[in-house]
């Protein structure tokens, strides 16, 4: 062998190797990328988080509501009241508070995994029915 040939077969071993090691890299991607997705469908409450050193955190969003308790859209128990609610999307908690006489508190947490389902409707624009597990 020549030392030209000696040379060409190093560099076709070093293109396979590099071949390779191209298609290993991509299906620990494609692994990474598969476990991600299984870990956020788990948790459907928290947004994926951006693969970034700076991870945005998401606020706690508060929003002034009116609360109707009903079974089914025909009985209503009690009257719609005011409440305060909180979401924490990354801490993956519903807070509902309900402000009482003389400066006192009610409030219930609720954890992502409790709620089952949310519901916009169809016929009042702000209307927003939360289904959850009990």
């Amino acid at each position: 062998q020549t030392a030209g040939q000696s040379g060409e077969q190093e560099l076709e071993s070093l293109v396979v190797k590099l071949s390779v090691l191209k298609d290993f890299l991509s299906s620990i991607e494609k692994k990474a990328l598969k476990a991600l997705q299984e870990m956020s469908s788990a948790t459907p409450a928290t947004a994926p988080q951006p693969l970034s050193r700076k991870a945005k955190s998401i606020p706690v969003q508060t929003f002034e509501v009116k609360l109707d308790i009903t079974l089914g859209d025909l009985t209503k128990i009690g009257k719609s009241q005011k409440y305060t609610l909180s979401v924490d999307v990354e801490g993956g908690k519903l807070v509902v508070l309900k402000k009482q006489k003389d400066s006192q508190e009610d409030w219930n947490t609720f954890t992502h995994d409790k709620i089952r389902q949310l519901i916009k409707s169809q016929r009042v624009q702000n209307k927003l029915g939360i289904v959850f597990e009990k």
